[in-house]
C-alpha cells in the first residue's frame, strides 16, 4: 500500500483506530470497546426538583392514560416547552408521596408543610423528633430529620464506582451521589425544610455543591489528553462514523492490498453497522466538549437562568465523563425570580414577579394559608410553573443533543422533574406532578401518561385555579383547591423501585436495594402508606405494595 496515503488515512477518522483497526486484527475487539462500540451503555438517574408545587389543572395534560403527542403538550399552558420531546417523554400519573402534612395529621406527621416532604419525599421515612402540634416554637417542626437514607445515596451506593475505580459491593459501596444546588447550598441543622439529601438512617444532611466551579474542577482531571478529534466530534453530536469515514473506506478499497487485508476492512466496515456507529461518551469528556457546552474554569455569576443552565451543563458533562451515574439538582425553595419571569397582568401589561415563589404560592404574598389574594396571584404561580418548565425543557435538550449507542445520553438515562408537593397551598401530595424524559436504555414506556391507580384516562388534574375565588383564599377548605385525598393515591415506594431497577441497582434477600445484591428491586422506605407517618412511624416498617410499576415498563 501507499504508505503516505495510508498515513493520512490513520491520522484522520476517530484518532485513526477505526480505520486502523482492519489491519490489526488482534486489536479489532479492543479497539472497539476503547471507542465505545457497545450497546452497554451507562445508566443514569438525573432528578430536577422544584419546591412548592404547581397550579395542577395548568400543568397535567387532559389525559392521564395513554399515547401523548407533541399537540398534547403544546396545549398545555405549562408544558408547553415539553413538546418537541414528547415521545421521549413518560408522564407518570396517579401517585403520592409520603408523610403529608395537614392540620388534622390524619395523612401524615404535623410537623411542618414543608419539612415532611422535604425530609420524606426521596426517602419515604417518617421524622424525628415528631411534633404534635403546628406552632412554631414546637421540636420538630423545622429541625426534625429522616430516619432513612434518600433515594440518591441508595442508589449511587449500588450503581456508581467506588472511590479507587471498583465497581460497588456490600463491603465497598459506590461513590456518593453528585447533588447540586441551585442558588447556593439551603438546610442547616436548625431548619431542614428545604434539605432534600439524607446520607445514612441518623439523618445526617448531604450539602451537595452550590458552587459550579467547584463540580467543574472535580472533571477536569477525567479530560482526555489533547483537543477532540473533529470526526469524533461530528460522532458524537450525531454523524454515522460510517458517513465520518466513508470516503476514505472507499479509497481504502479500490487500492491492491491482500485478500486477508479486504476480509479485515469488510469485518470492520460491519462492525461499524453494527454497534451503529457510535463512540464512547467517554471520547466526549474534553476541555473541548466542556466549551461547547459553555464551561470554563470559572462558571459562576449571572442570572439564576445562567446559574441553573450551567449546572445543567455540568451534569451533561457528568455523563459524558461517566462520573457519577446519580445526579440531583435543586432549585432553592425561597426563590426570587422578579429578574427572569415576567406575568401577564390582568390589564394586560407584563409584569415582575412581585415576591418569593414560596410566598406566592400560598396565593397571599407570604407563608401564611387563608386570607386575601395578592393582585394576579395565579398568573405570577403559572408564570413560575412555566419557567420551571423552561428549565427542564432546557435539560433535556442538551442531554439529547449527544449520541450515545444507538440512542443519545437522554436516551440512556431517566431524567425526573419531581416536585415538592402538589398544589403549593393546600400542600397535598397526592396526585403529584411527575415528568420524567429518556427511557433509561428502554427500560421505561415513553410518549405516553401511564395512571397507575387503575389506568383512568380523565382522572382529575385538581383544582388549583379555583383559589382566589372572589379574592379569597379559603383557610378551611384547603383541600378543595388541591386534589381530593381519594384520588391518585399509589405510592411513590414503587416508582423508586422502577428507578433503581432501571438504573442497574439490585437487592439483597430483603429487597430491598443493596451493594453487591443479585435481585430486583421489590422494596423503598419505610412505609408505602402515608397514614402509617401519622404517629411518627412507631409502627414496624411494612410495605403493603411491594414491586415496580410493571405499567411503566417499555
Amino acid at each position: 500500500m501507499n504508505k503516505t496515503f495510508n498515513r493520512r488515512i490513520l491520522l484522520r477518522g476517530l484518532g485513526g483506530a477505526a480505520v486502523a483497526a482492519p489491519f490489526l486484527p488482534s486489536i479489532l475487539e479492543r479497539e472497539a470497546k476503547a471507542q465505545g462500540m457497545t450497546v452497554d451503555n451507562p445508566k443514569r438517574l438525573i432528578v430536577f426538583f422544584t419546591f412548592h408545587g404547581c397550579l395542577t389543572d395548568k400543568w397535567f395534560p387532559a389525559k392521564s392514560h395513554g399515547a401523548l403527542s407533541s399537540a398534547d403538550y403544546q396545549a398545555m399552558t405549562t408544558l408547553a416547552p415539553m413538546a418537541p420531546f414528547a415521545n421521549k417523554l413518560l408522564m407518570v400519573r396517579g401517585v403520592r408521596t409520603m408523610n403529608e402534612w395537614s392540620f388534622g395529621g390524619d395523612l401524615g406527621q404535623k410537623n411542618d408543610p414543608h419539612t415532611n416532604p422535604a425530609g420524606s419525599t426521596f426517602t419515604c421515612h417518617p421524622l424525628t423528633p415528631n411534633s404534635t402540634e403546628s406552632s412554631a416554637s414546637n421540636a420538630g417542626k423545622f429541625d426534625a430529620k429522616p430516619t432513612g437514607r434518600s433515594l440518591d445515596h441508595i442508589a449511587a451506593s449500588c450503581v456508581n464506582k467506588t472511590s479507587n475505580g471498583q465497581a460497588a459491593s456490600a463491603s465497598n459501596p459506590g461513590a456518593a451521589p453528585l447533588l447540586m444546588q441551585i442558588g447556593g447550598v439551603q438546610g442547616s441543622a436548625t431548619n431542614n425544610q428545604n434539605v432534600i439529601s439524607w446520607q445514612d438512617e441518623k439523618g445526617t444532611i448531604f450539602p451537595g455543591s452550590g458552587s459550579p466551579t467547584t463540580v467543574y474542577s472535580s472533571l477536569t482531571n477525567l479530560f482526555g489528553a489533547g483537543p477532540i478529534n473533529a470526526d469524533t466530534y461530528q460522532v458524537a453530536r450525531g454523524k454515522s462514523v460510517i458517513d465520518v469515514v466513508r470516503d476514505d473506506l472507499n479509497r481504502l478499497s479500490s487500492v491492491n492490498m491482500s485478500s486477508a487485508d479486504k476480509q479485515n476492512l469488510q469485518k470492520w466496515t460491519d462492525l461499524l453497522h453494527y454497534t451503529g456507529g457510535s463512540v464512547s461518551t467517554g471520547a466526549m469528556c474534553s476541555s473541548d466538549t466542556a466549551k461547547t457546552l459553555g464551561l470554563g474554569g470559572t462558571t459562576t455569576g449571572g442570572s439564576i437562568t445562567q446559574t441553573a443552565n450551567t449546572f445543567m451543563n455540568l451534569a451533561v458533562l457528568t455523563s459524558l465523563c461517566d462520573a457519577n451515574r446519580v445526579i440531583f439538582m435543586k432549585m432553592p425553595a425561597n426563590g426570587n425570580f422578579s429578574s427572569v419571569v415576567k406575568y401577564k397582568a390582568a390589564d394586560g401589561s407584563m409584569k415582575a414577579i412581585g415576591t418569593d415563589a414560596h410566598s406566592i404560592s400560598h396565593r397571599i404574598g407570604n407563608a401564611g394559608m387563608g386570607g386575601q389574594c395578592v393582585a394576579d396571584a395565579l398568573a405570577q404561580i403559572l408564570a413560575v410553573d412555566q419557567y420551571y418548565a423552561s428549565l427542564f425543557a432546557y435539560l433535556v435538550g442538551q442531554l439529547d443533543m449527544f449520541n450515545e449507542g444507538t440512542g443519545t445520553v437522554l436516551d440512556n438515562s431517566a431524567t425526573v422533574w419531581m416536585q415538592e408537593m402538589s398544589d403549593g397551598n393546600s400542600h397535598n401530595l397526592n396526585n403529584l406532578p411527575i415528568l420524567q424524559a429518556g427511557g433509561c436504555g428502554g427500560y421505561f414506556k415513553t410518549g405516553w401518561a401511564v395512571n397507575v391507580e387503575n389506568a383512568v384516562a380523565d382522572m382529575s388534574p385538581g383544582n388549583s385555579s379555583k383559589d382566589c375565588a372572589n379574592g379569597q383564599s379559603p383557610i378551611n377548605s384547603l383541600d378543595s383547591v388541591g386534589t381530593p385525598s381519594s384520588t391518585a393515591t399509589m405510592p411513590v415506594n414503587k416508582y423508586y423501585c422502577n428507578l433503581l431497577n432501571a438504573i442497574g441497582a439490585k437487592a439483597d434477600s430483603t429487597g430491598y436495594a443493596a451493594p453487591g445484591g443479585s435481585m430486583p428491586v421489590q422494596k423503598f422506605g419505610k412505609y408505602d402508606n402515608t397514614k402509617y407517618f401519622a404517629d411518627g412511624g412507631t409502627k414496624a416498617s411494612v410495605i403493603e405494595k411491594p414491586g415496580e410499576y410493571m405499567e411503566l415498563r417499555a
